[in-house]
């Protein structure tokens, strides 16, 4: 397995929800963003399906406010809800359209999103938001760089996105090397406590965090690692 390139200087991150960056993810952007990178992260919904005990319109502001503490914690300063509706996302132009725009406007090296797979590794059916959300965003690497696609955005195409990273796939090609950086990453997951106050009991996140890195780490020869499917432009 190879190590991700990091001779780059912006990346864009785009997830389906609040704390899907975080499972993982966000300690990479940790070490990028000590590094002096700029990272950008773009969220589209606010997650307010997300709480069953919890009315969908106090949940997306408890949800936002949450991503927005996680990303400070991992030296992200600029996070963008595009406001899809939770749970229910659907592949097609209108989220092409959006994601598209996004691209072209903060003009990534690098675009950060999740397993788009129809499985997680070891087993489990992936969520529909996910499967759709991760395809959208490899279409809309394409769909940004041509100049012909989206014309009524009034933005130039960008084609200067180098490859897509896809966390949590079952087919992962390449690796983060994120030792020193792990603690920051279980920070930002933790930053979503009031989410998994509500979840009850039984998950432990800087448990589930550290054994993940832990096996990657030993699969690529450093201390804790995290692995990606990478797509190039």
């Amino acid at each position: 397995m190879d190590e991700v390139p990091e001779d780059w200087d912006r990346a864009l991150t785009i997830v389906a929800h609040p704390d899907d960056l975080e499972y993982g993810a966000s300690a990479a952007v940790a070490k990028w963003t000590s590094q002096g990178k700029t990272v950008t992260e773009v969220i589209a919904t606010r997650g307010e399906a997300g709480i069953d005990s919890m009315e969908p319109n106090d949940a997306r502001r408890l949800r936002s406010a949450e991503q927005i503490e996680a990303a400070r914690i991992v030296g992200v300063e600029t996070v963008e809800f595009l406001d899809f509706q939770d749970g229910v996302l659907e592949y097609g132009l209108p989220l092409r359209r959006a994601l598209a725009e996004v691209i072209r406007r903060y003009r990534p090296e690098v675009v950060l999103s999740l397993n788009f797979r129809n499985a997680f590794p070891g087993g489990g059916f992936n969520m529909a938001d996910h499967r759709v959300l991760g395809l959208a965003v490899a279409d809309a690497i394409r769909d940004a760089a041509n100049r012909w696609v989206f014309r009524d955005l009034g933005l130039d195409p960008w084609q200067g996105v180098r490859f897509a990273l896809f966390g949590g796939s079952p087919q992962d090609t390449h690796y983060v090397d994120i030792t020193g950086h792990l603690q920051a990453g279980i920070d930002s997951l933790l930053a979503h406590h009031v989410y998994f106050s509500n979840l009850g009991a039984g998950f432990d996140g800087a448990a589930f965090l550290t054994g993940n890195a832990e096996e990657a780490g030993r699969a690529v020869g450093v201390e804790h690692a995290l692995t990606f499917e990478m797509i190039e432009a």
